[in-house]
């Protein structure tokens, strides 16, 4: 199938896509599958194959994000119904004062973005930006969309990500300098996405029925079997329980990197620094510090666990939509004849970098395919290039690999459905921030390059 064909196609699916969900009111979930099959069946899919692809797109997300959202929506729920989300924030007003607030999680949140990957962190820090939402008395997108895009941002640039890890692998960059340089682009990258989001936030969106709900204030019956807000769990207790699995997963990532393979504390922290366990360790001192040692029945307990999982379940199966959008975009051979039809054009490595990445990203989803794919068809060209210079490659790729999340992201259904965005407003919102956040990375890049 020629290249124009194959691109023709992925733009009549995407805007196939956006018109069941945003004109048809078509449930994500289904308007996903649907759009992926016809996709599949129009760019010459073997029938035999196009459920194995389905199959393989759904469970290569599913096995990594469902444990995590899972785990991590009950652990909110506890610290929300508990009303520790509200006193964490009360006691962040207290001290910072309410304009504050959203700058000071922001960079919370960047801090916290290095050592954890996107998606685990901003589900550990979504019950705080319900809390912070209710007590300024505004939507949570003022906190969450500045919030996820600065943990994008550092997830897509800095190590230990996978995606600048392996990229600097194929283009055999130093791991060292990427990371100073990617650190020291990556902050003014914050500051001009903090800002970008801030100006976004000047218009009210509407928010989701879900939201809304979690938004409300406790019931009177919550109020009667957890206690009266004098009684909520401390901002103290709070913090520890959101920075504990965080710190977790920075050992387990910190051991991987300086004690060599086979060591027995490796393997151990391997697993205890796992996403899922490091939560699952969370949850339980949850259970223990939030419910029983303030008189909850294990009935009100499990059921406040059971209460966050309609909620969670409706991220995952999305989430997982997605992932077969995205997986069916690959097997096609969409992504590769982009990528092909860019490389003849013989544009300059830095911005042929970037547009490479970016395009990948925007045909398949994944920022991490797109990085990886972008560095794999560059090994030749940056030959003879010094240690900067192939860390600022590198950095061009990963900068392009952060823009134009839509929706065959996982990460773009993970935002919108937890900040109650509809997929229009999500587009207006995310897609725009993480594009303009990109391509900052990539001019400051670029003028580094052309600055040495």
């Amino acid at each position: 199938m020629t290249t124009p064909l194959l691109l023709s196609i992925a733009i009549a699916g995407v805007l196939l896509l956006l018109w069941l969900v945003i004109k048809m009111k078509v449930q994500p979930f289904i308007a996903l599958l649907i759009v992926s099959l016809l996709v599949a069946l129009a760019t010459g899919i073997p029938t035999g194959e196009i459920m194995k692809v389905v199959t393989s797109g759904m469970g290569g997300i599913l096995g990594s994000v469902t444990i995590i959202i899972g785990v991590g929506a009950m652990l909110g729920r506890m610290i929300e119904i508990s009303g520790g989300a509200e006193s964490l924030a009360r006691s962040f007003t207290r001290l910072m004062g309410p304009r504050l607030m959203i700058a000071a999680l922001t960079i919370a949140a960047f801090i916290l973005g290095i050592p954890v990957f996107f998606d685990v962190g901003f589900i550990i820090l979504a019950p705080i930006i319900y809390g912070f939402a209710k007590v300024a008395n505004v939507s949570p997108i003022k906190f969450g969309l500045p919030v996820a895009g600065v943990m994008l941002t550092v997830h897509v640039a800095l190590p230990p990500h996978p995606g600048p890890v392996a990229a600097a692998g194929l283009l055999n960059a130093d791991i060292g300098w990427l990371t100073m340089i990617g650190l020291v682009i990556c902050i003014p990258v914050g500051i001009f996405a903090y800002w970008v989001a801030k100006m976004l936030n000047r218009r009210q969106y509407a928010l989701s029925v879900e939201v809304l709900e979690q938004l409300q204030m406790a019931k009177p019956e919550d109020t009667a079997n957890t206690g009266s807000s004098s009684s909520a769990p401390s901002a103290g207790l709070i913090a520890a329980l959101i920075v504990i699995p965080i710190a977790v997963i920075m050992l387990g990532t910190v051991s991987a990197t300086v004690l060599p393979a086979g060591h027995s504390v490796r393997e151990v922290m391997s697993l205890v620094g796992s996403p899922a366990v490091a939560l699952l360790l969370a949850l339980a001192l949850a259970f223990w510090l939030i419910a029983l040692r303030r008189g909850w029945t294990l009935e009100k307990a499990s059921g406040v666990m059971g209460d966050a999982m309609p909620a969670a379940a409706m991220v995952i199966m999305v989430t997982g939509a997605g992932g077969v959008f995205g997986k069916v975009l690959v097997e096609s051979g969409i992504g590769k004849a982009l990528a092909e039809t860019l490389t003849t054009i013989h544009l300059p490595l830095i911005p042929a970098a970037f547009i490479l990445s970016l395009a990948l990203r925007a045909s398949q989803g994944s920022a991490t395919v797109a990085i990886l794919t972008t560095c794999g068809l560059l090994t030749d060209a940056v030959s003879g290039l010094n240690n900067i210079q192939l860390v600022l490659v590198t950095l061009s790729a990963c900068f392009g690999g952060l823009g134009l999340s839509h929706v065959n992201d996982s990460g773009f259904w993970i935002v919108t459905k937890y900040l109650g965005l509809s997929v229009a407003d999500g587009l207006k919102t995310w897609t725009v921030l993480t594009t303009l956040a990109g391509l900052c990375g990539f001019l400051i890049t670029w003028a580094v390059w052309l600055a040495i």
